[in-house]
């Protein structure tokens, strides 16, 4: 359950535009006014920089959404940025965390066996917490049973020939049940403003966003972000139906009035409402490339999976890293069961457990709004 993101197909930018794409991760603490201060933690991934945390303060104390990973330099770079805004650990009071992945939880959960703040996480989150501490004490039934059903076993043995070279694997202790269970549409008063915490399943079936309307920002944690897309429905409790649950959590954000947006990854930006449209638009070409590709007879996901290009550098599946290779195979899996439910295509399950999809006689060739 570390944090995983799929970069969008495309064109690849200068040097120079690169640079300037991540110059979020590297610099220090962004104050966005209002006692809102934004807080880059330093994340282990080659591909992801940085996890931003958000500080929200006033003369009492300090609140944080989202708390990044629990690894000692993390720790040690919120402290000196806590310190830099005249405060300290043990100021804050409340976590309040979008989800339940590790780049988000668990430095709260180890600061809180400090003795420092209370833990809120969206209820929906439950399901993942006890499959995550599954996970950790080592057993991957379900994680194995997921990739046999994609036809994708041999994603399996490559990543456990790898084991051990990589970060290690979260243990159990990391999972720790929140304090507290926020219910959709939950009004928080945090410090000096209103936030609602809305429910925006897709990226895991919990994912929350906290919303102050009244000054028009969106903490949007992995929901909405500005230069990636979120990885959908990558969490130890799957969900078939990610991809539709994320178009319909993207819909919702443009029932909204339009804010600033304030993501995990990637600077602020001025328009939620503009992201979201690129982000739909986004995934309705996806499902066309995904239908395009499709062989006369079935199909399993791992074979689709091999047939689209990758990343903005529009790599083959087989030049991925194997854990990209694994993205790739779950975000293959949840387009095509959109285009299922869109009646283009037909899934089918063979007697050993393997989903096979074909193409509907007669179907549009195209994909439409669901």
């Amino acid at each position: 359950m570390s944090h995983p993101v799929v970069p969008e197909p495309g064109l690849p930018g200068t040097g120079q535009q690169e640079t300037d794409r991540h110059a979020w991760a590297t610099g220090g603490i962004e104050d966005l006014g209002g006692g809102v201060h934004r807080i880059p933690l330093p994340l282990p991934m080659a591909g992801l920089k940085a996890v931003n945390v958000y500080a929200l303060l006033d003369d009492h104390g300090v609140d944080l959404i989202d708390a990044g990973m629990a690894l000692t330099y993390a720790r040690d770079r919120l402290t000196d940025a806590l310190k830099e805004l005249g405060r300290e650990p043990g100021d804050v009071a409340n976590y309040f965390i979008t989800h339940a992945h590790r780049d988000h939880y668990t430095l709260a959960v180890e600061l809180r066996r400090s003795g420092f703040g209370s833990i809120s996480l969206g209820a929906g989150e439950q399901a993942n917490l006890v499959a995550a501490r599954e996970l950790g004490h080592g057993d991957a039934s379900g994680f194995l049973a997921d990739l046999g059903r994609m036809g994708a076993l041999e994603v399996a043995v490559k990543l456990s020939a790898q084991s051990g070279r990589d970060n290690d694997r979260p243990g159990a202790q990391e999972w720790e049940d929140p304090d507290r269970w926020l219910a959709d549409g939950t009004e928080l008063d945090v410090r000096s403003m209103k936030l609602r915490a809305i429910h925006t399943p897709g990226h895991t079936r919990g994912h929350l966003v906290y919303h102050n309307e009244a000054a028009g920002l969106l903490f949007a944690g992995d929901h909405v972000l500005p230069h990636i897309t979120p990885t959908i429905g990558f969490e130890p409790a799957r969900n078939r139906l990610a991809l539709r649950d994320y178009i319909g959590s993207l819909r919702l954000m443009l029932e909204l009035p339009d804010s600033r947006l304030l993501p995990a990854h990637g600077p602020v930006q001025d328009s939620t409402h503009k992201r979201v449209h690129e982000l739909l638009a986004h995934h309705e070409q996806r499902l066309d490339e995904i239908l395009r590709v499709m062989q006369p007879g079935r199909s399993t996901v791992y074979e689709v999976a091999q047939a689209v290009k990758w990343t903005r550098r529009q790599q083959r599946f087989a030049d991925l890293e194997v854990v990209s290779q694994l993205l790739a195979t779950g975000e293959t899996a949840a387009h095509l069961e959109v285009l299922v439910l869109r009646g283009q295509l037909a899934r089918h399950t063979d007697e050993d457990g393997t989903d096979r999809y074909e193409v509907v006689t007669g179907a549009s060739t195209r994909s439409a709004p669901a």
